[in-house]
Parts: C-alpha cells; sequence; structure tokens
C-alpha cells in the first residue's frame, strides 16, 4: 500500500513537472511577445520619433535612440521602417535601407501584429506597431523582439528550477504520505477491515442506544445522522435523514432555527412539545473534515421541575434573609409594618395590608377580638387599589378571616375571595369593587408575639399571580414571625416611652408662679430615642425677684427623668434660702455627689449621674440679672432692638463633679429684653457643631424686638431644631419687665433707736400714698421689730425699702451677717417674741445674705380689691 503511495506521488510529481514546462514555455514566450510590443508600442509614441521622419536623414537621428531603447529595454532589435518598410534602423548598420523583413499590411492599417520569421538575425519573434501623424495618418513602422533562441534559452534556464521544485514536492509528498500512513495506523490501532467493521458496528450499536439524541447536520442544514433518542425526542419520522432541516415540519420553530443556523450552543433549554431540552451545538470540520454540527439533546423535563422548585425555594429563603435585615429597623410599630409590607411586594403578593390594634399603637396590651384595628400600613404594585385605606379604624365581622386568625392565631388561607360568603359580609359594595378589580387570593396572618395576637398581616393576589396555596401559608407566618417580635418590641418601648414621658412632665412646671417681673414662653420637647432629663422652672422670689433655670441630666430613660426630679426639688428648696447662683450651684453639686455615692452603694450597677444647669436671678429693680452655670451653655440676650448677644458668662464644671467652685456674673437688661435659655438637644446634632447652631439660633431670635415669648419659642423651634432630634430639648425665653420707680420706696436709717420712729411715719405715709393704708398697722410692728433689731444687734448702713408689687414687701438691710432666729419665748421672759409677731403679722419673712450683709424681708399680702 505504501509503494502504491509512492508510486502515484512520483507519477503525479512528473506529470506536474511536465505541466509547468509546458506552462513555463508558454508563458515565457506570451511574456517575449508581451515585452515586443510593449517596446515597440513605447518608442512609437516617444517624442521626437514624428519630426526625425520628417528630417532629410531620420537614420542619423533614429539609429541612436533605437540602440540605446533596445539595451534599456532587454530586446534584440527595435527597427524603424517608413511606410513602404525601408529600414531606417537596424542593430547591423549594413542593413539600414533595404527592405524590411515581415508583414507591414497590419500596421499600414493601423493595428499592431506579432509574427515569427527569419530575419538578418536568426529566427526571431517581432511585433509591429504603426507609427502615426496628429491626423491618424500611418507615416512609419516599429518593430521590437527577441531571436527565438533567446526565448527558449529562458524556459531552458527554468527547467533545473521546475525540477528542483519537482523533487522537493516529491520528498514533502513521501514524508506526508508515511505521516499519514503512520498516523493512520495510529488512529487505527493497526486494525484489520474485519475489525474496524465490528468497531462501527459497536460504535452505531452505542450510538443508537443512549439515553442521549445525536444529530449531525452539514453545512448545507441537511440532516445526515439522527440517533433513535433524537427521532423520539424530535419526534423525526423514519425518513428525516438526508431532509433539510427547514423542511422538517416536526421541528419547534426555535430549535429549527438553531440547527438551520448552526450557531455555536450551549446548554440552551428549547421546548420540544411537552419536554424541554437542553441542546448543545458544536461545529464539525475544524481541520480537513467535512463541515457541519453535531448536535446532543436531553431530557430535562423531571430535572427542571425539580430545579424549579429550589428555584423557589431559594427565591423564599432570600425574601426571609431580607426581612430579617430590612424589617424591624426602628422602634416604631408603624414603621416596621410599613418595612414588612414593602419586603413582600411583589416579591410574595401584589398588595399587603397591616392592621394593628390601635391599643398597640398606645403601647398597650390587644384586646381579645379584632376590633378597633387599625390599618397603618398599605403597599401594592398600582396605587389605586380599593382596599381600605391606610390609618382606617376597622371592626372586623367574626365571620371574616381576619376575626378567624387573630381569635385563634392561626393564618387563614382564602383561595378564591369570590366563594368567601364571611368575607363578603365586611363590606359587601367594597368587597365587589375588590372582586372586580381583579384581587383573587388572600393569606390572613396573625401577628403574633410572646402569645399575644397584636394584629393581622393581610396577603393580596391579584390576576398578575395565581392563588396562593398551602405550601405558601408556612412563608407567610415565617415572614410575619420576623415582624411580630420588632412590633411588640416596639409597643413595649412605646409603652414604657409614654410612661417616662409622662413621669417627665409630671416633674417639670405644670404652672408658672404668678410674677411681675418676666413673660414667660417655654417648650419641652423629649427625644424620639429616650426620654432625658432635661428641665426648666421660673421660681418666684422675694422682693419681686425672679429665678430662671434650665438644667440637663446626662443619659436618658427613667433614671434619668427621675434624676432631674430630685435635682429639681433641690433648687426649689435651695431657692427657698435666697442663695446667690453659684452657692446654691455648690450645693446641688453636693446633691448629685450624693446621689452617685447611694447610687455605688446597690447590688445593680448603675451609670455615673452627671448633670449641668444653668441658674439666674432677674431684679426687676434694678433691672440686673445676676447668673452662674455648671457645665451648661451660655444663654442668649436679645435686646429690645432686636441685637442678640451671648453674654460672657464664667464656665463652670458639670454637676458631681465636687470640689470646683463656682462664679457669678452681672449682667445689665434693658427692660424688654428676651433671655432664652436652652439644653444643647437644640442647637447640636450629627451635622454641625456647637458654634454653628448658636449662630442658627442668634439669627433666629434677631430682629424681632417686639415677639411674645411663646411666638419666639415656636420660631426657634422651627428655625433651630434639626429634622430629627436625638435629644430631648428643653426651652425657655423670659422678656423681662422694669417695677415702676414710684412702686419702690427706701430710706437710710442712722444707728439710732431713736431713728425707728421717723421711720414708721415715712411709711405710714408711703403706704397711704399707694392707697395701703389698712396694712399702716402691721407694717408699723414689723418695722419696729426689724429696724430695732438691725440698730440693736446689727452694725451700718441700714436701709429699709418697701416694693409695691404682687404684694407689699418690707426689706431692711444691714452690714452684719448675723442671722435672726425666730424662737417661742416663755411666759416669764421678757424678750424674744419680736420675730414670732413678724410671722404672725406676715405672709412669709426670711432672710438672703449678699456680699455687704443681710436683708431681713417680709411679705403682706395686698388687700382684695
Amino acid at each position: 500500500m505504501f509503494l502504491l503511495q509512492v508510486t502515484l506521488v512520483v507519477l503525479l510529481v512528473a506529470l506536474a513537472v511536465l505541466a509547468l514546462v509546458v506552462q513555463s514555455e508558454r508563458h515565457t514566450k506570451a511574456e517575449a511577445i508581451r515585452r515586443s510590443i510593449a517596446v515597440a508600442q513605447t518608442f512609437s509614441h516617444s517624442p521626437g520619433v514624428l519630426s526625425a521622419l520628417r528630417a532629410p536623414d531620420p537614420s542619423k537621428i533614429l539609429q541612436p535612440l533605437t540602440e540605446s531603447g533596445r539595451k534599456a529595454a532587454g530586446v534584440d532589435f527595435i527597427v524603424v521602417t517608413d511606410a513602404k518598410g525601408i529600414r531606417y534602423t537596424h542593430p547591423l548598420p549594413d542593413r539600414i535601407g533595404k527592405r524590411f523583413v515581415g508583414t507591414i499590411g497590419p500596421a499600414l492599417a493601423g493595428k499592431v501584429y506579432t509574427e515569427s520569421v527569419h530575419g538578418p538575425l536568426g529566427h526571431e519573434v517581432q511585433a509591429n506597431v504603426p507609427i502615426q501623424d496628429t491626423h491618424g495618418k500611418v507615416v512609419g513602422i516599429v518593430s521590437a523582439g527577441l531571436k527565438v533562441k533567446n526565448v527558449t534559452g529562458l524556459v531552458e534556464q527554468q527547467i533545473p528550477i521546475i525540477l528542483t521544485a519537482g523533487a522537493v514536492a516529491l520528498g514533502a509528498s513521501t514524508v506526508a504520505t508515511v505521516l499519514v500512513s503512520r498516523r493512520l495506523r495510529r488512529q487505527t490501532h493497526s486494525l484489520a477491515p474485519n475489525e474496524m467493521t465490528r468497531m462501527y458496528e459497536h460504535h452505531d450499536a452505542v450510538l443508537h442506544s443512549v439515553r442521549e439524541g445525536v444529530l449531525i447536520v452539514d453545512d448545507e442544514g441537511r440532516l445526515l445522522l439522527a440517533n433513535d433518542e433524537a427521532e423520539r425526542l424530535l419526534g423525526l419520522p423514519p425518513e428525516a435523514e438526508g431532509q433539510l432541516v427547514s423542511q422538517l415540519s416536526s421541528l419547534e420553530p426555535e430549535i429549527r432555527s438553531l440547527l438551520s443556523t448552526g450557531r455555536e450552543a450551549s446548554d440552551e433549554v428549547h421546548l420540544a412539545g411537552p419536554r424541554l431540552l437542553v441542546v448543545n451545538q458544536r461545529s464539525t470540520g475544524r481541520g480537513a473534515g467535512p463541515r457541519g454540527t453535531v448536535v446532543t439533546l436531553r431530557d430535562s423535563t423531571e430535572l427542571q421541575a425539580v430545579s424549579g422548585r429550589a428555584e423557589i425555594t431559594g427565591e423564599r429563603l432570600k425574601l426571609l434573609y431580607d426581612a430579617g435585615l430590612g424589617v424591624g429597623t426602628t422602634l416604631d410599630a408603624v414603621r416596621t409594618a410599613d418595612e414588612l409590607a414593602r419586603i413582600a411586594v411583589p416579591r410574595f403578593a401584589d398588595f399587603v395590608t397591616v392592621d394593628l390594634a390601635d391599643a398597640v399603637l398606645r403601647g398597650e396590651e390587644p384586646g381579645a377580638t379584632a376590633k378597633g384595628m387599625r390599618r397603618v400600613a398599605v403597599c401594592g404594585i398600582r396605587e389605586d387599589q380599593p382596599l381600605y385605606e391606610k390609618d382606617r379604624l376597622i371592626d372586623f365581622l367574626p365571620s371574616t378571616p381576619q376575626a378567624r386568625g387573630f381569635g385563634t392565631g392561626r393564618s387563614e388561607l382564602v383561595a378564591d375571595l369570590s366563594t368567601a360568603t364571611g368575607w363578603h359580609r365586611q363590606d359587601p359594595e367594597r368587597t365587589e369593587r375588590i372582586l372586580d378589580y381583579g384581587i383573587h387570593s388572600l393569606i390572613a396572618t396573625p401577628i403574633q408575639a410572646r402569645g399575644v395576637v397584636l394584629g393581622m398581616v393581610n396577603f393580596w393576589r391579584s390576576e398578575e399571580h395565581s392563588p396562593f396555596d398551602q405550601e405558601e401559608l408556612s412563608l407567610a407566618d415565617e415572614l410575619v414571625a420576623r415582624a411580630a417580635v420588632s412590633i411588640d418590641n416596639a409597643r413595649r418601648y412605646t409603652r414604657e416611652h409614654a410612661l417616662a414621658v409622662t413621669l417627665q412632665r409630671s416633674l417639670l412646671p405644670q404652672g408658672l408662679p404668678a410674677q411681675s417681673a418676666v413673660d414667660v414662653g417655654y417648650r419641652y420637647l423629649p427625644a424620639r430615642s429616650g426620654v432625658g432629663g432635661d428641665w426648666f422652672d421660673v421660681i418666684a422670689l422675694p422682693g419681686s425677684r425672679v429665678a430662671l433655670v434650665v438644667g440637663d441630666v446626662v443619659g436618658h430613660g427613667l433614671h434619668a427623668a427621675a434624676t432631674m426630679g430630685r435635682l429639681r426639688t433641690a433648687v426649689h428648696n435651695f431657692s427657698t434660702l435666697d442663695l446667690p447662683p453659684d452657692e446654691l450651684l455648690s450645693h446641688l453639686d453636693d446633691v448629685v455627689g450624693r446621689i452617685d455615692q447611694d447610687e455605688a452603694c446597690t447590688d445593680e450597677p448603675a451609670a455615673v449621674v452627671g448633670a449641668t444647669c444653668l441658674y439666674a436671678i432677674y431684679d426687676p429693680t434694678t433691672l440686673r440679672c445676676t447668673m452662674a452655670r455648671a457645665g451648661h451653655l451660655a444663654p442668649a440676650l436679645a435686646d429690645p432692638d432686636g441685637n442678640v448677644v451671648f453674654p460672657d458668662l464664667p464656665p463652670g464644671p458639670p454637676l458631681g463633679l465636687g470640689g470646683m467652685p463656682f462664679q457669678t456674673a452681672e449682667v445689665d437688661v434693658a427692660e424688654g429684653s428676651q433671655l432664652v435659655f436652652y439644653t444643647d438637644g437644640l442647637i447640636e446634632n450629627r451635622t454641625r457643631d456647637l458654634d454653628e447652631g448658636m449662630e442658627v439660633l442668634r439669627k433666629a431670635l434677631a430682629g424681632h424686638p417686639r415677639r411674645a415669648p411663646e411666638d419666639s419659642c415656636r420660631a426657634v423651634l422651627e428655625s433651630v431644631l434639626p429634622e430629627h432630634p436625638t435629644d430631648d430639648v428643653a426651652l425657655l425665653i423670659a422678656r423681662t419687665h422694669a417695677l415702676p420707680p414710684d412702686r419702690v420706696a427706701g430710706w437710710d436709717v442712722p444707728p439710732d433707736p431713736a431713728a425707728v420712729a421717723g421711720v414708721r411715719a415715712a411709711a405710714t405715709d408711703q403706704l397711704d400714698a399707694w392707697g395701703l393704708s389698712e396694712l399702716a398697722f402691721g407694717m408699723e410692728l414689723v418695722l419696729s421689730e426689724l429696724v430695732t433689731n438691725a440698730v440693736r444687734y446689727g452694725s451700718g448702713p441700714i436701709h429699709v425699702r418697701l416694693i409695691h408689687d404682687r404684694t407689699l414687701t418690707c426689706e431692711v438691710t444691714d452690714g452684719s451677717s448675723t442671722s435672726p432666729h425666730l424662737r417661742h419665748a416663755a411666759t416669764t421672759d421678757e424678750g424674744g417674741r419680736g420675730l414670732f409677731l413678724v410671722s404672725q403679722l406676715t405672709e412669709r419673712w426670711g432672710t438672703r445674705y449678699t456680699p455687704r450683709g443681710k436683708v431681713i424681708w417680709a411679705e403682706h399680702a395686698l388687700p382684695e380689691r
């Protein structure tokens, strides 16, 4: 077999060499003729040829030109003749003037003519080209050519090259034959024909026995082979092999298009009747083989069903996972219900409504029936749905799925709402609209946490999806269970928050005391995250003065609110002692320290108590405000012209640190000014710093000198308060008044007991002027006792002042710091009854200390008019 192959290769190479020789000879001769024609035509059209022919001696001009052109063009001769064939030029000069050897008729007719002649140079191949003047008349002939022996010489030169190429081709063919033979032996494993036949039969048996369809289609789209499984899966007729795929009507259009185009496909799923086929298609003939495609088919109908169920299960798990992350992000029951509704639409239901017992929204325990249900969330794929709107209070009838689910604590499935007569009774008119809208299926799932049903979640489906089934009932339970605990936590937080707010508000002032020093506006806003310890207070002091207090306890919750109440009570108690602001803060600092010590002794761990406070006393008789602060922000002062400043008040440490002194500052306040006290929750948040917040507050107060304190409170909260405050806010705005000078009378008293009578007389005259004569007797007794004590036990200077305001106040000032004490004198005692008489004749009395001594004061109630 190998020798036969080599013989065939040698024969083919010999024939190829012969053909190449013949072809080369023909090509060389044709090339010679082409070159002769090109040289002759080029010379006939050369400039100066026509003028040389008209010259007296054309040969003298043309002979050098033809010789140089012959050598440059590589031809053997270029001959120029006249119209009669007489030579003007020739490579052999002795031939000039003789007749041209060749046919000149075609050239005289204006044609190019080639011929083979025996001329002066021997056997020649020449081309004759006419020379025409400007009028197209032939005035001469140019003949160019080669000797035949030179042409054949070129062929002879190419024969070695051709033979060499043939030898190389023979060697390459032999090597290729050897390689192909070896490869065939390797691929066939040196099998004999009978063995190859048996192997083909085995392959054919396997091809038609496998449970995978196999198709072979050629590059023309003709079905070459289809095994038994392919015929079964595609429903092919027995005569399908050999037909064009495009003509097989039993194929589905998608599969027919795929087979016809021959494009590559990997695990594509196509429908073939009731079956789902996985199709793979690959191109054949990538080497030297026939072009076409091989197609494999696999029935995945059952696998697809299993995969579909697995995909649905995966989607449900993803839904539950997203619900675990996205539901219950805040301690707000309404927000949690809305998050649940948005998670479920449209991944589980087309519409979702959430109804909570109205008591749950108040933080209370829900009732036993589905009455008083508040719709808190509505979400759907469209906005025009006819379900009950948000915020509606609903009483579900006992026959409804919602009422049954609320009572039993189990989900209710209504696959077809059109047949649910109990649901129809709830609202027949709305029921018809819901059914006409296309809503056809319902799952009502109770929101149950810690054994208590808080509300119901209603999942609705419309025409976009199939009705709910029993498998989806468990998914609804799981989904709602993710939100139930969060809603119950929100309910408990709401309850505790409400309790804390109630406690906080009960500890704050319920009403302001009657006083004439300031007009007051105030606000308290609890934080959403929990009640804090912010507080404010207005305390009436003797002498028509008023104390303004604002403070903030560190932390949130009931502990902070209770601590705030204790501190507010302490401030009230200390204010009755009429202490200066710095001394009051020192005592309050001790109170906070004792609270820390008391809580440190308990078994339960407690946070360290800390607080800030600003305490100010405004005196309308002097228009002066004395202030001190403990870690608190400085107040704002808006003057009657609308200018706003923050007084340079000495800072003090927060309450509870202990051992640090506090300092006071006195500020002159014009009548009609506004003192603004606030806590840090008003101006601080995460998006701005303290200075920026104070600047915003200044702009909110500036330019409104006549605005009432209540209006100022409203404007400040609207302009300054952050959109979502994280801390509670206390705001106190006081507009100052001045006590008219004619309502205050004072006298200096010399340190002489005889001066008491003069003071009594002057005071009586002043009371008559004020229309308070009926108080003169009691006032004389009080003045006699207080002035006598100052003269006897005190030191100068001594000053008496009467203040006519809501009460009649008598003040006696001296330079001593000794404090009088009320005592009950025995019947045998000669003295000790003076202060007892003062206490009996006045509403109240007391002592306050000043840097220059003390003031003993007593108040008389004004007579009713």
